[in-house]
């Protein structure tokens, strides 16, 4: 019997936030190694009683692979669950390298990610007509860096739709850096643990971002956006739904 690996991903945090197909495959789980420190306990607690539970909050990359392909080769349905979305700062690449390596099958299940949870939850769309139509994903360099073609005053030149994580612990740096490209009355969501029972947002100005973060001692399981969409005129109108637009389906007005 061989067994199969799903790499999963958890969303934001609140268990209904999960994909369906995320739920069923947590749900038909044999082995559930689960990024503890991260992952809502409630998700991990999906899983049937009979199931192996594996944290992985204490353990190496390298421990992590070892259980794994351990356990695949017992015939395990094995479920590794990542916060968030899978391609997004979760290593799916590291691993699934050595899972390919080794003749594993996998499947990759996607899940929602903490920018999109804090834009509903602030009722907003982050790409206004007129205003910004790009989103841009990324982080500061902290300890382990980032390329320099993605230096923040790179991504904040473009003054687009800017999520930020990972950035909490460098949010004084952070904060220089966006006030060379954005106004500093931007509107910046601070987004704490997102869909969690002890979620905190609160929407403020770009030059209040560091004092804010400071006040509320935030360093980890935060997110920043930074976007005028935020404060989005009311008369934005999307060309698609427009009466003088015509496509496909709709012809325009005469």
């Amino acid at each position: 019997m061989k067994g199969k690996v799903w790499i999963v991903g958890a969303g934001p945090g609140a268990p209904d936030l999960l994909t369906l197909r995320a739920a069923r495959t947590i749900e038909q789980a044999e082995v559930l190694i689960w990024t503890d420190s991260l992952v809502n306990p409630q998700l991990a607690s999906m899983a049937p009683e009979s199931c192996e539970r594996i944290r992985t909050s204490t353990l190496t990359l390298e421990e992590v692979m070892g259980v794994m392909l351990a356990r695949v080769k017992e015939g395990k349905r094995v479920v590794r669950l990542h916060d968030g979305d899978t391609c997004l700062y979760s290593a799916l690449n590291e691993q699934l390298c050595r899972l390919l390596d080794a003749e594993v099958e996998v499947e990759v299940v996607p899940g929602l990610s903490a920018y999109q949870a804090t834009a509903a939850r602030l009722k907003s769309e982050l790409t206004i007509p007129g205003l910004v139509q790009t989103i841009v994903i990324g982080r500061a360099g902290g300890r382990t860096g980032v390329p320099e073609t993605e230096a923040l005053e790179r991504l904040a030149s473009l003054k687009a739709s800017l999520c930020l994580y990972l950035s909490a612990r460098h949010v004084e740096e952070v904060q220089r850096e966006l006030l060379l490209h954005y106004p500093p009355e931007t509107p910046v969501a601070i987004g704490y643990r997102v869909s969690w029972p002890d979620e905190w947002i609160s929407v403020v100005p770009l030059k209040e971002m560091d004092r804010v973060s400071r006040e509320r001692e935030l360093i980890r399981t935060t997110l920043y956006v930074v976007s005028p969409a935020l404060a989005a005129p009311g008369e934005a109108r999307s060309k698609l739904y427009s009466l003088s637009h015509n496509h496909l389906f709709r012809g325009g007005a005469e």
